[in-house]
């Protein structure tokens, strides 16, 4: 039995905001149910448990209709807890798979026959450590023959020293989290100038997720907010959104995922532009299956 605390809110507010038909949420985790798939014993974060029913009803409840299921450190490489879950809605739901540089194609295509489209990778000083610059060189033609993208979750100091290898790789290399910057400097910091940089390549993505990470203030993360919105007012057809549902360790109680959905008002204020955050870009990057009107 998990007796870890919940990382999760489990009754969040309903949204003001009704989404656009085939919105998607482009990241979420699943943790467990450990009796099922338990945690890798490397791992130092154990959470409690997130599976995926909750997330399903979740999603119903915000109006989001597709999803991208990222996998969590606390699983290491054992994908079968995320891979269960894109089972149970396959072509709405797909998945980014943790593997080693070394992954070789026969596992990616193995993966991809799950219904993963990528590998990501980690730079946070609480996680563990992502591939080096050779390993990603090396690893990225395998992952272009799949399909496949390249997703790079890094604290907002190593952008700059990431960027001259990201920007010459022959993959989608999708940014999380707004690149961990910290709202609380301004927009004209140097982590978001080099984020801003790094996206002019045109194979480069950013999810617009996290203002509650990136935000030094109380909900509704009002400091964050200009910064999502300048991405996408930069850069419309390479920005993505998502929950970071059930948002593993965050700073204090779980953020309210009705909030978040709520923030996309000020993020993409008009309906075009919120169709292109939520359905459009993750369909063209994605390639999710068409959901019947």
């Amino acid at each position: 039995m998990n007796d870890a605390p919940l990382t999760w809110m489990p009754d969040p507010s309903t949204p003001t905001l009704a989404l656009p038909p085939g919105a998607t949420d482009t990241h979420v985790h699943v943790f467990g149910p450990t009796a099922v798939f338990p945690f890798d014993p490397a791992s130092g974060f154990k959470p409690g448990d997130a599976p995926k029913e909750r997330l399903f009803a979740l999603h119903d409840r915000l109006g989001i209709q597709r999803c991208v299921i990222v996998q969590s450190g606390c699983h290491g490489f054992d994908n079968r807890a995320a891979a269960d879950a894109l089972a149970a809605r396959p072509g709405r739901y797909l998945g980014i798979a943790l593997a080693p540089p070394d992954v070789s194609a026969a596992e990616i295509a193995r993966l991809h026959g799950q219904g993963f489209r990528g590998v990501r990778f980690n730079y946070m000083a609480h996680l563990a450590p992502g591939a080096t610059p050779d390993q990603l060189r090396a690893l990225a033609p395998r992952l272009a023959d799949a399909g496949w993208q390249l997703v790079v979750h890094m604290e907002d100091r190593l952008i700059g020293t990431l960027a001259p290898v990201l920007a010459a790789l022959p993959v989608p290399v999708v940014i999380d989290h707004m690149g961990r910057i910290d709202a609380s400097r301004g927009l004209d910091q140097e982590p978001f100038g080099n984020l801003l940089r790094l996206l002019e390549n045109d194979h480069v993505w950013v999810k617009v997720s996290g203002s509650e990470r990136c935000s030094r203030q109380d909900p509704p993360y009002a400091d964050a907010t200009p910064f999502a919105r300048r991405l996408v007012e930069m850069f419309p057809d390479r920005t993505l959104w998502g929950t970071d549902w059930p948002h593993p360790n965050f700073r204090a109680d779980p953020p309210d995922d009705g909030i978040l959905v709520d923030l996309l008002q000020d993020i993409a204020p008009d309906a075009a532009a919120r169709r292109r955050l939520l359905v459009d870009n993750p369909q063209r990057l994605y390639g999710f299956e068409e959901i019947a009107r």
